[in-house]
């Protein structure tokens, strides 16, 4: 499979690059990325939910009643699970939700969730570039010249880049930047949003791969990405 090589404005260089059939053109495992998106989503559980069982609970132990012919169901000391303010019966305890994941299968997850990108023809080939400085102004425009807005679009870079990540960090928030109040002397024009996240190539992983409506990966990722997954 063959995609064009574009430049930040969108506009194709002349240039090809062939994805690694073995990454980007098998028969996606649906299985294998159900396993690795249920691993990630598990391992940001903090499971730290706790509740105060009977023996918790700061109170006397005296016994309230008689053990029979009190009419209600037998119980002890204030702390009783059927008593307003007592204990609870088999509440959360804080506990570990990771489990674990075999290496290949992880790495058939993430091929099987590239080559569904590139079944979709999501994914989009441009020219490596950087910022000298953050600017989100100049992440938006790179973001529309691509026509990811309203999307979800993944920036896959060969590695961490600070400007550029700090660029597309408030672009990634709950409340998405209209492009229009982003562009000088035009405010509310465009209520149009962009949702960007960057990622180095050695870090993506099946669930943000899934989750991104256009994946953008530059051209020494590619590299990065086929030296990654092919071992």
């Amino acid at each position: 499979m063959e995609l064009n090589v574009l430049n930040i404005k969108g506009q194709e260089t002349g240039r090809k690059v062939a994805l690694n059939e073995a990454i980007f053109g098998i028969e996606p495992n649906d299985h294998v990325i159900y396993l690795d998106v249920k691993q990630y989503m598990a391992n940001q559980r903090q499971g730290n939910a706790k509740s105060k069982e009977r023996s918790e609970i700061s109170g006397s132990t005296r016994k309230l009643g008689r053990q029979k012919g009190g009419g209600g169901a037998r119980h002890g000391d204030i702390n009783s699970p059927l008593l307003r303010g007592g204990g609870r019966v088999f509440g959360p305890k804080p506990r570990d939700y990771s489990f674990k994941l075999n290496k290949k299968v992880k790495q058939l997850a993430r091929r099987s969730a590239l080559s569904t990108k590139a079944i979709e023809n999501a994914i989009l080939i441009i020219e490596d570039f950087s910022f000298d400085a953050p600017k989100t102004k100049e992440m938006v425009n790179i973001v529309k010249n691509l026509k990811g807005e309203e999307k979800k679009v993944l920036f896959v870079l060969p590695e961490a880049n600070k400007n550029v990540y700090l660029s597309a960090r408030n672009l990634n928030t709950p409340k998405q930047i209209a492009v229009g109040e982003l562009q000088e002397g035009k405010k509310h024009r465009s209520r149009k949003s962009v949702s960007v996240e960057v990622l180095p190539a050695a870090d993506i992983n099946t669930y943000k791969i899934l989750n991104a409506d256009m994946l953008v990966i530059t051209e020494k990722s590619l590299e990065t990405i086929d030296a990654v997954l092919n071992k």
